[in-house]
């Protein structure tokens, strides 16, 4: 079975690009690069994957692997990553094997990677002195936005590195916007989160409610659906939560990561984010009761 679904790529010169890291975002992305005709070189930390990638994309242009960031990135005018963390992205960027070393004066590091909005200026800084740029550029969509090439990618950074990049991304993308200089990427993206942790909360409490209540709830969320309570997490994961299924999409774990760069963030820009806190515990119970890789969705185990 593929891991991308078919689409369809704006015709656009093949391009030698890298991707670093080919975990559930990051293998479906690199894949429409490939498929889209650019020449990718890909690396993961787990070699094996970076194998089985370029097994399953050798009808493509050149796929490729190498065992550090640093080879991965020589030669390629656009590096894409998209990793775990505000360190693992460091260690894919900085030091003799970072990626950094092995870009060509000009190369745009492109980054897709949930993380701070203060890492995401660090590294800004620390490109620019070696005549390369950083775009932070974390993406929402999820697994099957990244199947399915339809992400929206929140970016900050220089205009005209976004300019470069911006066609090239449109393989994986319905939507590659600049918000602003670097970090507004992540900052954007912050917002997303907030938005979503607020709507999950209250569609868990509503199809509770109901239940309790003795509902049909799949036709009450057909019905609530068209009005004003309509919203993506309402057509994706209502029915999902009345059939008490959540072994599939974004993990709880990677959520509270999210939220805990939102809090912090609150934190650095005194921003008050009071319910935002209190679904980051609920988040943590959901934990506590062997959530971790539970979709997000989840929240209403707790109501039961």
């Amino acid at each position: 079975m593929s891991s991308t679904n078919a689409r369809t790529y704006e015709p656009i010169a093949s391009l030698r690009v890298a991707f670093l890291g080919l975990g559930v975002m990051g293998y479906p992305m690199a894949a429409h690069l490939a498929l889209a005709g650019h020449q990718v070189t890909v690396y993961n930390r787990t070699e094996s994957k970076a194998q089985a990638w370029c097994s399953e994309y050798a009808h493509t242009r050149t796929p490729r692997h190498a065992p550090t960031p640093r080879l991965a990135a020589q030669g390629a005018e656009i590096v894409f990553c998209c990793v775990g963390n505000d360190d693992d992205l460091r260690s894919v960027t900085l030091g003799a094997d970072g990626a950094f070393a092995g870009m060509e004066p000009g190369a745009v590091f492109v980054d897709h990677t949930t993380a701070s909005a203060q890492v995401a200026r660090e590294l800004h800084g620390a490109a620019r002195p070696l005549g390369l740029q950083f775009i932070d550029a974390p993406v929402s969509g999820g697994q099957a936005g990244a199947q399915n090439g339809l992400l929206t990618v929140m970016c900050g950074g220089d205009s005209a590195a976004f300019d470069r990049v911006q066609p090239v991304g449109m393989a994986f993308s319905r939507a590659f916007t600049r918000m602003g200089e670097s970090g507004a990427g992540q900052l954007t993206k912050m917002v997303n989160q907030i938005c979503i942790a607020g709507l999950v909360q209250g569609l868990a409490e509503a199809v509770a409610f109901g239940q309790r209540a003795g509902l049909d709830m799949n036709l009450v969320l057909d019905v609530i659906g068209k009005g004003a309570a309509q919203s993506w997490q309402l057509d994706n994961r209502g029915k999902t939560m009345v059939a008490g299924q959540f072994d599939f999409g974004f993990a709880v774990d990677w959520m509270r990561k999210d939220l805990g760069l939102v809090l912090d963030e609150a934190h650095r820009n005194g921003s008050r984010l009071p319910v935002t806190a209190l679904v980051d515990q609920f988040y943590g119970d959901v934990q506590h009761m062997g959530g971790n890789r539970w979709d997000t969705s989840s929240l209403i185990k707790r109501l039961g």
